[in-house]
């Protein structure tokens, strides 16, 4: 058997002495982790992206079960965020006002059929949806494709743009049932990333499906980039 490093068994001892626990004990284990280890074993330079997934009682095969949504966490996600806006008229120039990375129309679409893709958020007024439709096979897979019901398909571009730079998230269930979605960073402070956590948490809960039968939320995980994820029991 392959000698494990200091750092995995490190790691294994702290997962194997808590295996679940309520979500300030897995917010303060999970931090402790990698803050735990000697400095020189560290492997990790950087400041992890800490994230949840959710294990949903629903049939995401039932369009009436599709579980989505976006929500401002309250502590942000600690990223800024770049943010393309599709729009046109004065519009754009409230979008740039705003703090919209990219604002355009036709020349926008242009360039992201020729591979551009760095941005994190997209951005649409109705009017340009002409344009911004032929994109969803881009846009669609990697979760960037402008819809309503997630709030970026609208008029009011500015409050769409400041959400998003003030840390903004959206999820959407996948095929398995699971909603994976970013709280935070490892550096944050324990109790915003709890709250950051409990808020994306009640948010889930109030968009149960009334057509889904039984436990509505059967599993949450905890983890960070580089660090396995620890159940929160629920």
């Amino acid at each position: 058997m392959a000698r494990q490093s200091k750092r995995i068994k490190h790691i294994v001892s702290v997962l194997e002495a808590t295996p679940s626990a309520d979500l300030p004990t897995a917010v303060e284990i999970l931090q402790k982790i990698e803050g735990g280890l000697p400095a020189k074993i560290r492997k990790c330079r950087f400041d992890q992206t800490v994230a949840i997934s959710v294990r949903l009682g629903v049939d995401p095969k039932q369009a009436d079960q599709i579980v989505r949504g976006s929500i401002v966490l309250p502590h942000g996600i600690g990223k800024s965020q770049r943010v393309l806006v599709f729009t046109q008229g004065d519009n754009a120039g409230i979008a740039t006002a705003a703090g919209a990375d990219f604002v355009g129309g036709k020349e926008l679409a242009d360039k992201i059929r020729a591979g551009f893709m760095d941005f994190d958020v997209a951005i649409a007024s109705p009017d340009m949806m002409g344009v911004v439709g032929p994109l969803g096979k881009i846009l669609g897979p990697r979760g960037l494709m402008p819809s309503p019901r997630a709030g970026t398909v609208t008029q009011d571009v500015a409050s769409a743009v400041r959400e998003y730079k003030a840390g903004k998230v959206e999820f959407r269930v996948d095929s398995g049932g699971n909603v994976h979605c970013v709280v935070g960073r490892l550096s944050f402070e324990h109790q915003k990333l709890v709250e950051n956590t409990e808020a994306l948490l009640k948010y889930i809960r109030s968009l149960k499906p009334s057509t889904s039968k039984g436990q509505y939320i059967r599993n949450v995980c905890i983890g960070a980039t580089m660090t396995p994820s620890i159940t929160v029991a629920v």
